[in-house]
C-alpha cells in the first residue's frame, strides 16, 4: 500500500482521503518513510517538517468530524528552501542563513495550506537559488534518481528530485532563468512557470529585484500541476506584479472547427540542441498532430535576432547585485562559487543597459507576433539531457558549448514574461528522461495545461519513475 501511495498523484491521494481509503496520517507517514528510505542516496531533502504528522492527525479528525475538505486536504507537499515557511528553517542554501527561522508562510505555501495540504519538507538548492546545478555549502550537492552522477539541474532541483522519486507528490519551485522547467525535465516530472505575475513571489527572497522570478507547482501528473497553479494564481495584495485575477485567461480549447495552432521549433533560435532531444520535440509534435492538432514547424525571426541570454544576464546582475552584496558583507568566506563569480562581474554600462532593455521588448513583440498566428509553441526544455556533475561545459552534436547554453531554450521566457511548461516525452540512449517545453502567449496556461494532458495521454513514457 504505502507503494501505491508514494507513486499516486496528489489528486488521487485527495481523493483516497475525502472517500476514507486511507488515512492523512498513513499518506504522510508513507512519504516519511519514503524519505529515509531514499534521501541519503539523493540529498534532495534538507528539512523534514517537524509539524507534518501532526497536522495529519488533524486532517484525519475532519474528515472523520465531516467537515467541508479542501481539494487537497490530508495530502502532503514540498517546498523548495528559498521559499519561507512558518516555524520551519527556510535557509536559501547558504550557511549565512544557517538556522533561519520564518515567523511567516510565503503566499504560495500559505495558499496550499488553505487548500488542506500539508507542508512536509523543504527542498535543496543552489546558493540563493543561483545555479543549474543544486549544490552548496551547507546542504551540499542533490543527486539526479535516474542516475546518481547527473544533476537534477537547478535551482529547483531537490524539489524535482524529491518528486521523481516518490518522496513528495507536488511541490513548489521558483524560476529565474530556467529553475523550475529545467529540473523537472532533468527528472522526468511536470513544471509549469505561469505567466510572470500570476502567481506572487510575496515571501521569497530577495524581494528585489523580481521582474523575472517565479513561483510554480511540480508535480507528476498534468491535473496535479493545474489544480495547484488554480490555487496558487491570484494577487495578494503584496507583490505589485501580481495584480491580474485567475479568471482572466486568454488561452482557448480545441474543437473540431477550430483545432489548436502548434508550431515547433527547435534550432535555429536555441542555438545547438542535442540529436536525441530534436527527436523528443519532433515525436511530440507528431503527437499533436494524430490527436487533430494543427502542427507545423516554425521559426521566430526575434530568437535570431535577440540575445535572450545575454540580455537576461547583463540586466538581472546589475539588478540583483545589491540585494547579494548586502546579505552577504563580512561572510564572503561563506559564499559559494557562483554567487561570488556574480559578485565580481563588471557593471553593465547606462547606455548597454538602456539597449539591452530596448532589445528585450523587441523579444517580446516578436513573440507576440508570433502569438497572432499561433496558440502554442512546442520546443526543448533543455539541448540535452541531465549531464554530469560540475562540468563547465559540454559537447553537442560534435561541438563544445559552455554550461551556461543549457538556459537557451528557457531563459527567453523569463525575459518576456511568457508562461511555459516542462513535460517528459521521451528517454536518452543513456535511460535519462528528456523533456519537451510548451509555451502560450501571456495569461493562457489553460492552452499549454490542455495541450499538456494530451501529449500526458499520449506519452511513450507515462508513469515511469526511477529505480531507487
Amino acid at each position: 500500500m504505502s507503494t501505491d501511495l508514494i507513486f499516486s498523484d496528489a489528486t488521487k491521494l485527495a481523493e483516497l482521503i475525502r472517500t476514507r481509503a486511507v488515512s492523512p496520517v498513513e499518506v504522510v507517514q508513507a512519504h516519511l518513510d519514503r524519505i529515509g528510505a531514499v534521501n541519503p542516496k539523493l540529498n534532495a531533502i534538507v528539512t523534514v517538517a517537524e509539524g507534518a504528522l501532526e497536522a495529519a492527525r488533524a486532517a484525519e479528525a475532519a474528515v472523520m468530524a465531516g467537515v467541508a475538505l479542501g481539494p487537497l486536504h490530508g495530502v502532503p507537499f514540498s517546498a523548495k528552501d528559498s521559499i519561507d515557511t512558518a516555524g520551519v528553517p527556510t535557509q536559501r542554501g547558504s550557511p549565512i542563513f544557517k538556522g533561519r527561522i520564518p515567523d511567516t508562510d510565503a503566499t504560495s505555501v500559505a495558499r496550499l495550506k488553505g487548500a488542506g495540504a500539508i507542508l512536509l519538507a523543504k527542498t535543496n538548492l543552489p546558493e540563493f537559488s543561483y545555479s543549474t546545478e543544486t549544490d552548496n555549502l551547507l546542504t551540499g550537492r542533490a543527486n539526479n534518481p535516474w542516475n546518481y552522477d547527473r544533476t537534477p539541474g537547478g535551482s529547483s532541483g531537490g524539489e524535482s528530485a524529491a518528486i521523481a522519486a516518490g518522496m513528495s507528490p507536488l511541490g513548489l519551485g521558483t524560476d529565474l532563468a530556467i529553475s523550475i522547467r529545467g529540473p523537472a525535465a532533468n527528472t522526468g516530472i511536470i513544471g509549469l512557470k505561469a505567466t510572470h505575475g500570476r502567481v506572487p513571489m510575496t515571501g521569497i527572497w530577495p524581494r528585489v529585484p523580481r521582474r523575472n522570478w517565479h513561483v510554480g507547482p511540480m508535480a507528476r501528473s498534468v491535473r496535479d500541476v493545474a489544480v495547484a497553479y488554480s490555487l496558487l494564481a491570484g494577487a495578494d495584495g503584496a507583490d505589485g506584479f501580481s495584480t491580474t485575477p485567475l479568471r482572466f485567461d486568454t488561452g482557448v480549447g480545441s474543437s473540431p472547427d477550430q483545432p489548436l495552432r502548434v508550431g515547433w521549433l527547435v534550432e535555429p533560435g536555441f542555438g545547438l540542441i542535442d540529436s536525441e532531444v530534436a527527436a523528443t520535440v519532433q515525436k511530440a509534435a507528431e503527437a499533436l498532430h494524430g490527436v487533430g492538432c494543427v502542427v507545423e514547424p516554425v521559426r521566430i525571426p526575434a530568437l535570431e535576432q535577440e540575445n535572450a541570454l545575454d540580455i537576461f544576464w547583463r540586466l538581472h546582475r546589475m539588478e540583483v547585485k545589491p540585494a547579494f552584496a548586502a546579505v552577504t558583507a563580512g561572510h564572503e568566506d561563506e559564499m559559494f562559487t557562483i554567487s561570488k563569480a556574480m559578485l565580481g562581474e563588471p557593471d553593465t554600462a547606462l547606455v548597454d543597459f538602456v539597449r539591452l532593455e530596448q532589445a528585450a521588448e523587441r523579444l517580446r513583440d516578436g513573440f507576440a507576433e508570433y502569438f497572432q498566428r499561433y496558440d502554442a509553441l512546442l520546443c526543448p526544455v533543455l539541448p540535452i539531457p541531465a549531464h554530469a556533475h560540475g562540468l563547465a561545459e559540454f559537447v553537442i552534436n560534435g561541438r563544445t558549448v559552455p554550461a551556461t547554453h543549457s538556459l537557451s531554450a528557457t531563459v527567453p521566457l523569463n525575459v518576456t514574461g511568457l508562461p511555459g511548461l516542462s513535460i517528459r516525452f521521451g528517454t536518452s540512449r543513456d535511460g535519462l528522461p528528456i523533456g519537451v517545453q510548451l509555451v502560450s502567449r501571456w495569461f493562457a496556461e489553460s492552452t499549454i495545461l490542455y495541450l499538456a494532458s494530451l501529449l500526458e495521454t499520449a506519452s511513450p513514457v507515462r508513469d515511469l519513475h526511477p529505480d531507487i
